[in-house]
């Protein structure tokens, strides 16, 4: 038992160590001027996990500043989602928070 807790101490104490360290991501979705409000929305639910308010006030904020961040984590999961937003013709890079 204590093996075990120790184990999963340790596993979360790497999870933060590797996140203090710069290895973490940050998706940006970037503002255009042909997808529509409703689409982006819809995309942003789909593709991200977000909810309709979340997704919404995401493509508020891009449309009025011109990007907004839209998900944060690992390099290997942004990088999956950021190719799907890009098939779906919407306009999305990964950026490092380090």
């Amino acid at each position: 038992m204590h093996k075990i807790m120790i184990k999963i101490k340790k596993i979360a104490k790497t999870i933060d160590i590797i996140s203090e360290n710069g290895n973490e991501f940050s998706l940006v979705l970037f503002n255009d001027d042909f997808n529509t409000f409703e689409y982006v929305i819809e995309t942003l639910m789909e593709v991200c996990d977000h909810n309709e308010e979340q997704a919404y006030q995401c493509a508020l904020i891009t449309h009025h500043k011109g990007k907004c961040e839209v998900k944060k984590g690992f390099k290997d999961d942004l990088k999956n989602r950021c190719s799907e937003l890009i098939k779906k013709g919407l306009s999305a890079e990964i950026f490092s928070k380090g």
